[in-house]
């Protein structure tokens, strides 16, 4: 683009746009004297046609100017102005803008995946309902009352009510079990009452229904609910409701941080530490991250809840960024449950069981109560192998095993999803013994069927639960109250409310003492903590047994004898004494390709580049380079994948390396050969 700036003609205006498209920039077209006259009022963050290409697409306008880089004769008309006034406010548009340039995104395809399905077209901004999608009338609603809080809830909830009106990030720091969600709910009275709205955000579209079904129960106002599983319609309504001020409460997953509020009041984030706020592809924004930074534009207060906290809000609590509240105690009547490990390395297993485990499973159950199995490993089993010469059964596009299921009985990759019917025979040797090696979700289900005969055996992971209404039912099942045995993934480790849970069972929890991820101990720690705090949860007490190869590990026992915060406070120790996050800001080049070679090829002049940009600006110390390095799984759905890795003690020198590095990177000729991104603040680094 020319650097000359060109005055356009008086009667012309510029209207700057975000087009939907991979490039980190935005475009300028004429707006015609037409539809200046039919849209005088005409402002940034409403919708227009633009020709692009070959193609028309829908764009978000940035800003209006009377000038542009380019000549007035090279600028192509808008088409068609298709909202009235703007659909997003221009505080947010600005901060949605910042969050692009933040994560490194093209700002159109960032704006467009903000905007609701529903919006990314030419479709007009109205609300449609079916009948039978009518608008509750809550007149005569007769609403649950109010729960009594203990002391440390009380002074939390006294502490989110005193901010209401200014910005303040808060820290809501509870045992599992120690009402923090009764916090929530008291706080957002207070918010209804002073006529504003509510942004509550939950990690899983699974959480979203109890979520509902309880602020329901508790308040007499329209909610909004926001999440993938729902039509592109119902999440355009929920959308609209919002941004209207029609819903007092909105619910949702990680993109409904984007929603637009007429009133906000205050944002609750549930399970702040979860990873599944953080976009692991496309605009891999951190859902969680961006609600801190919304609440602090719109000068409201946000509550960061969670019985595990990650290390990065630990540490913002530590610095003062957040305030720290602390609830020690569970709610009500019921205790923390008492920990136990099993050492496996030399005790007799049936299907992945020590006798230890099943002798407990029995007392608990003859007891009349029900007991909750967590191992996260769905299928039947990880590994098919051979008896005869050793062959496993691998993914012919992964570096991994393929999983045996036998409900229907096939072989599938879990990182690809290829999947391929179960041979009779070993297509090494051809011997006929294929032995099922580990145990997943599948078989523990079946062995425990068998076990323990006249005991339902509810399965959740995302195999069982791929029917609509599915969860729901066996949580029903489950709320009965009778005896019964759950077998899940981390699907169960979630928020969910078992009451009549006493023991929790942990097959393996040796995954994460040995991950290629640094993060791997913090994530197996958050995991074990939060299923176990599915145990003794209405006043029996829990127990909660785990099974494990290396019982003596340092950090293991941590956990088990001093908690959750004694191993964070290790972790953070040796986070500072290596220069990892949350000491520094990191951001993630990746790259992959169908050759082996072209990924580390794109990724050495990547090298090369912030090495010249280091010495030119002086920050070769202040900025750590690592890699390129094939990622801890090489190859992956038939591609190769590298990594380069880069830190800094100041998150503005990352900023300026990639914002520069990138655009760079984008006229290279060898971008086309590979796909690559730009991960800041990654999560997962498998």
């Amino acid at each position: 683009m020319s650097d000359t700036v060109a005055p356009v003609a008086s009667l012309m205006r510029i209207a700057r746009v975000a087009v939907p498209s991979p490039l980190r920039r935005s475009f300028d077209y004429l707006l015609p004297e037409t539809l200046i006259a039919d849209f005088p009022d005409l402002a940034p963050g409403v919708r227009l046609r633009v020709p692009f290409g070959t193609r028309e697409l829908t764009a978000i306008l940035l800003e209006l100017d009377t000038r542009s880089d380019l000549p007035a004769d090279k600028l192509k008309p808008v088409s068609e102005i298709l909202d009235p006034t703007p659909l997003i406010p221009a505080h947010l548009l600005k901060l949605w803008c910042w969050a692009a340039r933040y994560y490194q995104h093209p700002i159109g395809d960032a704006l467009h995946t903000l905007l609701p399905a529903g919006l990314r077209g030419s479709a007009q901004a109205v609300t449609k309902r079916r009948a039978k999608d009518k608008k509750p009338d809550h007149s005569g609603w007769e609403t649950e009352s109010a729960h009594t809080l203990n002391s440390e809830q009380q002074r939390a909830c006294v502490q989110i009510k005193h901010a209401l009106g200014r910005y303040q990030g808060f820290l809501l720091d509870g045992v599992t079990g120690s009402g923090k969600t009764e916090v929530y709910l008291q706080a957002i009275n207070e918010v209804l009452e002073r006529g504003e709205q509510a942004l509550v955000l939950v990690p899983e579209i699974s959480l979203t229904p109890q979520t509902v079904a309880r602020f329901r129960q508790r308040f007499a106002t329209d909610i909004a609910v926001m999440h993938s599983g729902l039509t592109a319609r119902q999440r355009l309504n929920a959308w609209l409701a919002a941004s209207s001020g029609e819903a007092g409460i909105v619910i949702g997953t990680r993109s409904a941080v984007f929603t637009p509020l007429a009133r906000p009041g205050l944002i609750v984030i549930d399970e702040e530490h979860d990873g599944s706020f953080k976009q692991q592809d496309g605009f891999r924004y951190s859902a969680r991250d961006l609600a801190v930074m919304r609440a602090s534009t719109e000068n409201i207060p946000v509550v960061l809840g969670s019985a595990t906290p990650s290390l990065e809000s630990l540490q913002n609590a530590l610095n003062g960024r957040y305030q720290h509240l602390i609830l020690r105690e569970r709610a009500g009547e019921s205790s923390l449950p008492a920990f136990q490990l099993i050492d496996t390395t030399h005790a007799s297993m049936e299907h992945g069981f020590s006798e230890t485990m099943l002798l407990c499973m029995q007392q608990h159950l003859r007891a009349g109560n029900q007991v909750l199995v967590f191992i996260n490993r769905r299928g039947f089993a990880p590994v098919l192998q051979c008896n005869d010469c050793g062959w496993i059964a691998e993914c012919k596009h992964c570096d991994a095993r393929l999983t045996l299921h036998r409900t229907p009985p096939h072989l599938c990759c879990h990182h690809c999803e290829r999947k391929q019917p179960l041979m009779n025979s070993c297509p090494s040797c051809h011997g006929k013994y294929l032995a099922p090696v580990g145990t997943g979700t599948e078989r523990s289900e079946s062995f425990l069927q068998s076990r323990f005969p006249g005991i339902p055996v509810w399965r959740v992971d995302r195999d069982s639960t791929r029917r609509k209404d599915e969860l729901d039912r066996v949580l029903a099942n489950v709320q009965t109250g009778e005896p019964c045995i759950l077998v899940g993934t981390q699907m169960l480790a979630k928020g969910h409310h078992f009451p009549s849970v006493t023991l929790v069972a942990v097959l393996d929890a040796d995954n994460g003492l040995f991950s290629a991820d640094f993060r791997g101990q913090e994530f197996m720690a958050q995991l074990l903590i939060q299923v176990a705090g599915r145990a003794g949860r209405a006043g029996s007490a829990g127990e909660v047994l785990v099974q494990t190869r290396h019982a003596s590990h340092e950090n293991l026992q941590l956990l088990i004898s001093q908690g959750y915060h004694a191993l964070a406070e290790r972790l953070l120790t040796e986070r500072r004494q290596t220069s990892m996050p949350p000491v520094t800001s990191m951001a993630t080049l990746r790259a992959e390709a169908v050759s082996a070679n072209a990924p580390r090829d794109f990724l050495l002049q990547a090298r090369n580049m912030i090495d010249d940009y280091c010495q030119r600006t002086g920050l070769q110390e202040r900025i750590l380079v690592n890699g390129p390095l094939p990622a801890p799984m090489e190859k992956r759905a038939n591609r190769f994948r590298q990594q380069l890795h880069v830190r800094a003690w100041q998150r503005q020198d990352i900023q300026q390396l990639l914002s520069e590095i990138c655009l760079r990177l984008e006229q290279l000729p060898t971008q086309r050969n590979v796909r690559w991104s730009v991960d800041v603040d990654p999560l997962d680094m498998i």
